[in-house]
């Protein structure tokens, strides 16, 4: 189930997400929904994405800085 995401810093691209054992699935205000893995980000990643995902705040500008191409799939 996606949770909206709390956006503290106030300027985030993220939206919604949802946490998984295995992953993120992550869906930006564009509309565009991307699954990140284990697999395909790293497992530290996907932590710190759950890290921030939680914290509300820092999530979108991670993605950006280490995880842009390192999705498993785009889902829309």
């Amino acid at each position: 189930m996606f949770r909206r995401y709390k956006n503290l810093g106030g300027k985030s691209k993220v939206l919604r997400y949802e946490i998984a054992k295995d992953g993120m699935t992550i869906k930006f205000v564009d509309s565009s929904v991307y699954r990140y893995t284990n697999q395909s980000a790293d497992p530290e990643n996907i932590a710190k994405m759950k890290e921030l995902a939680l914290a509300g705040k820092g999530l979108g500008t991670f993605i950006d800085a280490n995880l842009k191409d390192r999705f498993l799939r785009k889902i829309r």
